[in-house]
């Protein structure tokens, strides 16, 4: 029975591609922006739309079978206000354009906010929502300025993420008739690994030392280091800054010692995902300690080195890592 269904839902599928290229267009990718135009906008009555319609049906019947002069011009005027409602909701919808779409830093496993950015050219737009699996957000436009919806992404797995179809649509301004659209949008975001939780010790140096662990230029320098963009305002060695006439820090990097080595190899009583979710969580954890460290994988090796580039490109290789590997 199933085959049976599935079969004939593969054919159906078939036939609108060959005969609704209208419809079945909006299931690939498009490049940013995505702008909405009448042909890809659809529309549908509500549960609601439907009621209304019926009752209205009724009210004509009574109308005329009465005479009954007063009750046919309210249902007229109630016939209008409907069918007026559609093409203010249809104006809600045309026009719109999705410009950009950009996501924080997320992990496997964890929740992460999906950022949408929509221009309303020059209408004002109200009463929209965008969907996305059961993630639901609504928002509102001032025209002429860009505005933003915020989606919840609980499903996301290591490696690229690319959003897939997003619904927009809205039952402006009476809630008679439902208007929707799909949104494809050709962008695609870098989910890291997940974290092991918790992580065992980070492991001891291999003998080499960090990338900023040469000797000061002079003993009262011992310990510090010139101010590099992105250090810690904490590290900062206000007294000697002074007397020297520029900004020192303290080399948190040369009171390490040595670099730390995380190393693929050495973790072999593990399966592949498990090594990548601990080496992504020493990653995380030598990075809070402020530790230099490599990253030792099958087919390269990152740093030594610290900071926020380094702890990308370590993140990246272990979320690109196939599963496989070995």
């Amino acid at each position: 029975m199933n085959a049976t269904v599935a079969g004939l839902r593969t054919r159906l599928l078939a036939t609108a591609e060959r005969r609704l290229p209208a419809l079945t267009r909006l299931r690939r990718a498009e490049p940013l922006p995505v702008a909405l135009d009448r042909r890809r906008i659809y529309v549908l009555p509500t549960g609601f739309g439907i009621a209304f319609a019926v009752l209205l049906f009724v009210m004509l019947l009574g109308a005329l079978n009465y005479s009954n002069n007063p009750a046919l011009l309210l249902t007229c005027l109630l016939g209008s206000a409907a069918g007026a409602s559609l093409f203010f909701g249809f104006r809600m919808m045309s026009g719109l354009a999705l410009v950009r779409l950009h996501a924080g830093d997320a992990h496997a496993g964890q929740p992460f906010d999906l950022h949408m950015h929509f221009s309303p050219g020059a209408r004002a737009r109200a009463s929209l929502r965008v969907r996305r699996g059961e993630a639901e957000s609504a928002f509102a436009l001032a025209a002429d300025s860009i505005g933003a919806a915020t989606l919840r992404v609980e499903d996301a797995r290591r490696g690229w993420f690319r959003p897939g179809r997003l619904r927009v649509w809205t039952d402006y301004p009476l809630g008679f008739f439902r208007m929707w659209s799909w949104l494809h949008p050709d962008v695609e975001f870098l989910v890291y690994p997940a974290l092991e939780s918790p992580p065992p010790p980070l492991p001891g140096g291999d003998g080499h030392e960090g990338e900023h662990a040469q000797a000061g230029a002079s003993e009262e320098h011992a310990g510090l280091r010139n101010y590099r963009s992105g250090d810690p305002s904490r590290w900062i060695a206000w007294k000697p800054s002074i007397r020297h006439d520029t900004l020192l820090v303290r080399d948190v990097e040369r009171r390490s010692g040595e670099a730390l080595t995380l190393d693929w190899a050495a973790l072999r009583g593990l399966d592949a995902e498990a090594r990548i979710r601990r080496l992504a969580a020493w990653v995380c954890a030598a990075e809070s300690a402020q530790r230099s460290y490599a990253l030792r994988l099958p087919d390269e090796t990152i740093g030594p080195g610290l900071g926020a580039a380094q702890r990308h490109a370590c993140l990246r290789a272990l979320a690109l890592l196939p599963a496989a590997a070995g």
